[in-house]
């Protein structure tokens, strides 16, 4: 099972070609530490997991879940490259919640972006906030799962602090911290929203899609330390996304992102939980 980062070369050959780029963001606590996605990249398929941030340290970390959890599903996306996705990703949940004996609503947790191609047609699976998006003569389709956006939000949460001016430090901590806990109360139960943890079931809860691979040139796989900039940010459209990876490589998008994060220093202007968070982007091209 091919685990590839930037380290590498941050570039793959063959057809379609796949090009990538990664960057740690920092933690809570503003310091540096490594990333906590996962990219993996098969003959026939791409992964990429964001494992959440955990503000609770008697739990393994979102990136150790991530990576447990990446290389049990390209385990099974090697052996059944034919079988249907869900079903593969429910199967890796439970072999790593069995392993590890995890618990649902005491374990950690991970987004899932998946895409897999034939000769004739791409399949994608999207669970939790990282999106997919295809590019084609018909226009720009994007499978994204926004149900944890779309969660009630009460008042004095920690945006609000941020757009104050109040700024990331001691108190932002506190203050995501409790918001952190009412959201987990929203994890993995009907009316909230489904992300990758110790529920198997969770993976049956995913976005789907399927597109003709003759209407796709070009897709994107991406975790919300890069969909934040279209929709949060709103510094581009996907199609100006696309167009500043294909022109420029997807490094000059995380860089763009990072500069204008560096420039709302206090979370002013753009309030989230970290003042960078880890970036992943996958860019497929030449169908």
């Amino acid at each position: 099972m091919p685990l590839l980062s930037t380290d590498v070369d941050g570039y793959r050959t063959g057809v379609p070609e796949i090009q990538f780029a990664e960057q740690a963001g920092v933690g809570p606590h503003g310091a540096t530490r490594p990333t906590e996605d996962r990219l993996v990249v098969l003959d026939n398929a791409v992964l990429l997991l964001d494992g959440a941030t955990s503000l609770r340290p008697e739990l393994p970390s979102g990136g150790w879940y991530a990576e447990q959890l990446a290389a049990e599903l390209a385990d099974r996306l090697t052996a059944r490259p034919a079988d249907d996705l869900a079903d593969l990703l429910a199967a890796a949940i439970e072999a790593v919640r069995d392993r590890h004996g995890l618990r649902p609503g005491h374990a950690p947790s991970s987004t899932i972006a998946m895409l897999r191609w034939t000769d004739a047609q791409l399949d994608a699976l999207v669970l939790a906030d990282s999106p997919v998006v295809a590019f084609g003569p018909g226009g720009t389709r994007v499978l994204a799962d926004n149900r944890l956006a779309e969660l009630p939000r009460g008042s004095g949460g920690f945006r609000e602090r941020l757009r104050s001016g109040a700024g990331f430090g001691a108190g932002h901590l506190a203050a995501l911290t409790v918001g952190t806990s009412a959201t987990a109360a929203w994890r993995n139960v009907d009316g909230g929203f489904w992300v990758a943890e110790a529920e198997p079931a969770a993976a049956y809860r995913a976005v789907r899609a399927r597109w003709a691979r003759s209407s796709v040139n070009t897709v994107l796989l991406a975790t919300d330390g890069v969909s934040c900039a279209v929709d949060d940010y709103e510094m581009f459209s996907w199609p100006g996304l696309r167009e500043l990876a294909c022109a420029e490589g997807p490094q000059a998008v995380l860089d763009a992102i990072r500069e204008a994060e560096v420039s709302d220093p206090d979370g002013r202007r753009w309030p989230r939980p970290k003042p960078h968070d880890d970036q992943a982007i996958v860019l497929i091209t030449d169908w």
